[in-house]
């Protein structure tokens, strides 16, 4: 099976692609410079390139050089976070309030590579779809750009995923069956209440004590609504409320997130949520209203094709370096709804340690470069696997 050898190179070509994406993060559908990067370098490796789907979306196409009408979609993300970087090496971002903290640019370098590689070995039949996705943090990327025909006009007959995994160990690989990552979904609750004095509760509606006792109420359905062998989470992320210490407000409002494995579960929290934000407002006189959204739903591998990513990466890497029986993580990925479009799988590579603020959505993160080969090389493998 052929692989891209580390320190070659093509992995030191990829090293700099990096970290020149690491240096100028940019967010959701903003994308532009990162785009118009990614597009030139596909151009120059001889790939035909479509660009625009989702805004700042890139799509580029590989012919091989046997025949066949397989079709195989991978794809990466473009998209850092809104957060201030507080790494000092000389690729840190350059863009106050902006960074690549959650491995893109490492995931972009490593298609880009495959394309490179795949463009001088064309061995395969049929055809590989390059998916270079916008605003996957939060801003479902991937919905839009399959909402504005992306398999329509690239048929593919599978799409393929991978996120780099900080706390596996560099080398390995974790292949999951059924759900990898939860779905998403956001909430605020305002509960309306009668301001009044600080000093003189009893005229008014105390909407920040209703929320205290929402609060707790929330936290049990989790607790003891869920089946204990269903997985759930409902986190209160933001409170805001009053401006003066002698003032009792008007209004609370209360933000966060649902996580779940499944739409039962999801809607189960959220009925149940309704239900609580309604009556408990209710019974102390207050007025409750909540705004509920599904951002994403769960990441959901098929099963043939989880066979197929665990036989890629055991040629790979060896029986022994790749984990299938890895926890899915209460994150979500909005590959889930490629995931909901075509059969395919998502997968992690692993990062190496979590020490030292190298976990993902930290200030001090950065994509491992040593696995950069390496995760070339698992996409250049599966698609000679699946296009023969």
């Amino acid at each position: 099976m052929a692989s891209i050898a580390k320190d070659s190179e093509l992995h030191r070509q990829m090293r700099a692609w990096r970290k020149d994406i690491h240096a100028h993060p940019e967010t959701a559908y903003e994308e532009h410079r990162t785009a118009a990067k990614v597009a030139k370098l596909l151009q120059s490796f001889d790939l035909e390139v479509h660009t625009g789907l989702a805004v700042t979306g890139v799509v580029a196409t590989l012919q091989g050089n046997k025949p066949g009408k397989g079709c195989i979609g991978l794809r990466a993300d473009l998209d850092a976070l809104k957060m201030q970087e507080l790494n000092n090496f000389a690729h840190c971002s350059r863009h106050d309030g902006k960074m690549h903290a959650c491995g893109h640019d490492g995931h972009t370098a490593m298609l880009l590579g495959a394309a490179k590689y795949l463009s001088q070995n064309r061995d395969f039949a049929g055809t590989v779809v390059f998916i270079f996705q916008p605003a996957e943090e939060g801003e479902a990327g991937a919905k839009m750009m399959c909402e504005q025909g992306l398999f329509e006009q690239f048929n593919v007959d599978a799409v393929y995923g991978m996120h780099n995994w900080p706390g596996i160990e560099q080398g390995k690989f974790a292949v999951h069956t059924g759900p990898v990552m939860a779905s998403m979904d956001l909430f605020d609750i305002t509960i309306s209440g009668q301001g009044c004095h600080g000093g003189m509760p009893h005229l008014g509606t105390d909407p920040i004590m209703v929320a205290g006792q929402l609060i707790g109420a929330l936290q049990s359905i989790v607790s003891r609504d869920l089946d204990p062998l269903h997985s759930g989470v409902v986190s209160i992320t933001q409170i805001h409320a009053g401006e003066a210490y002698n003032v009792i407000p008007d209004s609370v409002t209360l933000s966060g997130t649902c996580r779940a494995f499944s739409v039962e579960q999801q809607q189960q929290i959220e009925t149940l949520m309704r239900q609580r934000v309604a009556s408990i407002c209710e019974a102390f006189g207050a007025k409750g209203q909540l705004d509920y959204r599904r951002v994403a739903p769960c990441t959901e591998n098929h099963p043939q094709h989880t066979q197929i990513c665990s036989l890629v990466t055991t040629a790979l890497v060896g029986e022994e370096n790749v984990i299938l029986d890895q926890a899915p993580s209460m994150g979500s990925e909005d590959f889930a709804f490629m995931l909901l479009e075509k059969p395919g799988a998502y997968i992690w590579i692993g990062n190496g340690t979590m020490q030292g603020g190298k976990g993902l959505h930290n200030p001090h993160y950065d994509f491992n470069d040593e696995v950069l080969a390496l995760g070339a090389s698992y996409w250049v493998a599966l698609t000679q696997q699946q296009l023969v």
